[in-house]
């Protein structure tokens, strides 16, 4: 698997997830610019992976940085996680990482360090970021393999895999960490309209695993349910709000409510960091609007009227009653979320 993001000396380098599965290449970003550019136009994309990629952007502003002063260093910083805060709004794990580094700084500009030493702190700090990352998707398949039984066809939405995270995956982390265990699984991919992530980097990854994927229409899903096809649905998530209410790729809901009719599990496995306590509910979830292009054409293939209006939000929010858990880290969780995900923040 190649690693989703890392550094390359004093630049850092990604997967361009547009390419793919097609072409397997890299971005280099060499400034912070590259990186909030690279998260706006999705060469990296998937909620934990963006706030890695954002904390990794700030320790190379910051490495980039010709300030000597302090005063000049810190104006700087503030600017650069400004920028990347504007990237994407939904995902909560971007601006829990900016805060994480934000932190960092305050806490090393306190103790009167020098510019030099800030810039080591920004980079021990994102690479912690990075480190924690991975080894929380572990987690989450482990505790995520106890909900898979023995012998199981799970259907996921969108990526929430390696190329989604620093590495292993939050879905797909449930489904690898199954399969570790011993249980025979098989996967459906929807292909996740209109950006693919199903088709081309879900179904990629599964592949390059040896793990048996068929890739359906986003269409087929409730088709396949009630044919009996699928005993499980694991999603991944971008932001989930204290009482449970889930923000994912457009579809999720859709997905959600066809489960709970055909009495099928439905689970959202994802970090820690991307649950928010501070939102109350879905409604108060930003949800990002994408452009028509990503509508209107496939590649360079245009497949809609150049005078349709055209929505493209590129999320949805599943109220908590149609998750049957939450996987993380920590544990599994399950309802009344807004007692259970504050019983341990």
């Amino acid at each position: 698997m190649l690693p989703t993001i890392a550094w390359d000396g004093d630049a850092i380098v990604m997967v361009d997830q547009r390419k793919l599965p097609v072409t397997e290449t890299y971005v280099t970003c060499h400034t912070v610019n590259d990186v909030a550019k690279a998260i706006k136009t999705m060469v990296i994309r998937g909620a934990p992976a963006i706030g890695v990629c954002a904390a990794m952007g700030l320790a190379l502003g910051a490495a980039r940085s010709k300030a000597t002063g302090t005063k000049q260093f810190t104006t700087e910083f503030q600017r650069n996680c400004d920028l990347l805060a504007a990237t994407r709004p939904t995902a909560v794990n971007l601006f829990w990482a900016i805060e994480r580094m934000k932190q960092a700084f305050a806490e090393g500009a306190q103790a009167g360090k020098s510019v030099d030493q800030l810039r080591t702190r920004l980079r021990v700090t994102a690479d912690r970021i990075h480190d924690d990352d991975v080894e929380s998707c572990r987690a989450i398949g482990r505790f995520g393999a106890a909900v898979v039984p023995d012998t199981a066809r799970i259907l996921t939405h969108c990526n929430a895999g390696a190329l989604a995270t620093a590495g292993y995956g939050t879905a797909l982390g449930v489904i690898r960490g199954a399969v570790e265990a011993g249980r025979t699984v098989t996967v459906m991919a929807d292909e996740t309209r209109p950006f693919l992530q199903g088709a081309r980097l879900t179904a990629w990854e599964l592949l390059k695993d040896g793990i048996d994927t068929t890739v359906i229409t986003d269409n087929m899903a409730g088709a396949m349910m009630r044919a009996g096809e699928i005993d499980l649905v694991v999603v991944g998530a971008d932001r989930i709000a204290a009482n449970g209410d889930t923000a994912n790729k457009i579809g999720t809901y859709t997905v959600a409510v066809l489960a709970r009719e055909h009495g099928i599990p439905f689970y959202v496995a994802a970090p820690w960091s991307t649950i928010d306590l501070s939102t109350p509910d879905g409604r108060a979830i930003p949800i990002e609007e994408r452009p028509s292009r990503e509508v209107t054409h496939v590649g360079n293939t245009q497949v809609a009227p150049s005078t349709a209006k055209i929505r493209n939000p590129s999320f949805d929010v599943t109220p908590a009653k149609f998750i049957t858990g939450i996987i993380t880290e920590r544990g599994v969780y399950t309802a009344p979320f807004d007692v259970a995900l504050r019983g341990t923040s």
